[in-house]
């Protein structure tokens, strides 16, 4: 894979932007350069959520994130989010994302009668599919209600206390159900109030098939008139109380095609950036817990879990700000495993764990890197004064750590054919380690297409000036 070209037209500080990264350009390695607020970062999160995310409910709300706010005017019925050309190895695929109101939806079905109950929006896509999921889901919320059930029936066998308690666990199990609050209810008569709650669940069921039927069948013709102009309906998001859909248009392939790009295009794109990155990717409520008080002076807890729970559902994000012990440990299973896979079927033990031992020891300067007996961790040691010692972390600098993490990202996650996205790469790291930032990437994983938003000229110098990619406000050239 291979970007292109990217378009963007306004977006937060991005103005007309119109970047060329040429496919011929060997190494396929980008610097992307700017003064501070330039918005190098806002374009590979933009390009990183509209090709990573769109496919993927688990990962829509981190592109309604960054979306929030994106406003369509009402003089218009669509704005150009962005234009994205990728080269997928045989020819190029023209990506426009675009964000409208249901009005552009409705202009698009010129056969049929204006009646106000005909009018088609977008969300009813959504709603559909949230219906889906549910109406899936009743089979579970009979099994739970059946357990409330047994707690309501031996509530007559507890008192005070240990009663309380239980009534305590009955509100909270039904309000996630939905079905009715005990907070100003009776428990007298537990059988009445067991049979009406049966009662009240399968009435709530009823009427969300029947929703469900109903929105169903306009999300089909919803779909219908989109396939007909080769559009994909990826989400709606909100902005200033309003709401607007994002959609896709996949030049020279049907949706169903298009779909089928997106989602194979989505495991093939990567971003990797410092964790402060990450809390653009949260909800504009969490965002601002950032600018919040700390409590006691520590760190907002709340704040880190948020971002720790956003990381999880964006698989192909990667921070360096942690040592990455697990794809380290994993690696050296896999070395291990393979060599006994090998003595199974020749007789000898391979070299994979050897070599694996022997590129880590290169990579550290000499610093030895193996795992602990029981594969739970890592120990460094090194030879000083003529004897093997074992280091503690503070032994370890920053940028030996940070290139050793993105190293051992490479490898586990075994990033290939790729298009990887690299904020502030060069920070912690020795000017003549920023030099040869270029030449550790295309030997760890030379496949890959690389952008590197960036204000080092080590690293620029490392390469061609045709090479280095720029937005305004651009860099200030050195003397």
């Amino acid at each position: 894979m291979h970007l292109q070209r990217i378009q963007v037209p306004d977006f937060r500080v991005l103005k007309d932007v119109d970047i060329t990264f040429e496919k011929e350009f060997i190494p396929r390695v980008f610097p992307l350069g700017s003064q501070n607020g330039g918005g190098k970062s806002t374009l590979l999160q933009l390009i990183f959520v509209l090709l990573h995310c769109s496919t993927h409910d688990d990962r829509i709300p981190a592109l309604k994130n960054i979306l929030h706010g994106f406003k369509v005017d009402k003089n218009t019925d669509k704005r150009v989010l962005a234009k994205i050309d990728i080269w997928d190895g045989n020819k190029t695929m023209s990506l426009e994302f675009f964000c409208c109101r249901d009005s552009y939806a409705n202009k698009l079905i010129v056969d049929r009668q204006d009646k106000e109950e005909d009018i088609i929006c977008f969300s009813d896509i959504s709603k559909a599919d949230n219906l889906k999921r549910r109406v899936e889901g009743f089979e579970g919320e009979r099994d739970e209600l059946k357990e409330i059930s047994i707690l309501l029936e031996s509530l007559g066998e507890t008192r005070g206390l240990q009663q309380n308690r239980k009534i305590s666990d009955i509100r909270s199990r039904l309000s996630k159900l939905k079905v009715i609050s005990l907070e100003n209810m009776r428990v007298d008569s537990t059988n009445e109030l067991r049979k009406f709650l049966v009662t009240e669940l399968r009435d709530i069921h009823t009427k969300l098939e029947v929703e469900y039927i109903t929105l169903s069948d306009k999300a089909r013709e919803i779909q219908k008139y989109l396939r007909s102009e080769e559009l994909i309906y990826i989400c709606n998001y909100e902005y200033f109380n309003e709401e607007g859909s994002i959609l896709c248009k996949v030049e020279n392939l049907d949706s169903e095609e298009g779909v089928s790009f997106l989602d194979d295009l989505s495991n093939k794109i990567f971003l990797a950036a410092p964790l402060t990155q990450m809390f653009i990717f949260l909800s504009p409520a969490n965002r601002k817990l950032l600018f919040q008080e700390q409590n006691g002076g520590s760190l907002n807890e709340t704040y880190y879990q948020y971002l720790d729970a956003a990381k999880t559902l964006l698989p192909g994000f990667f921070t360096y700000d942690y040592l990455a012990v697990d794809f380290i440990v994993e690696s050296f299973k896999a070395a291990r495993d393979e060599d006994f896979k090998r003595a199974i079927g020749t007789g000898e033990y391979g070299n994979s764990y050897k070599e694996l031992l022997s590129e880590l020891r290169t990579l550290m300067t000499n610093k030895e890197v193996s795992p602990t007996q029981d594969l739970l961790g890592v120990t460094f040691k090194m030879e000083r004064d003529g004897e093997i010692v074992e280091l503690n972390p503070e032994d370890l600098s920053h940028g030996e750590l940070k290139r050793l993490s993105i190293y051992m990202w490479l490898k586990y996650r075994n990033i290939a054919d790729a298009i990887v996205l690299m904020d502030e790469i060069e920070i912690a790291l020795h000017p003549d380690w920023q030099y040869r930032i270029v030449s550790d990437l295309t030997e760890w994983a030379p496949s890959n297409q690389y952008i590197l938003a960036t204000h080092s000229y080590e690293l620029c110098q490392a390469l061609t000036p045709s090479h280095v990619k720029e937005l305004e406000p651009r860099l200030i050239k050195q003397a």
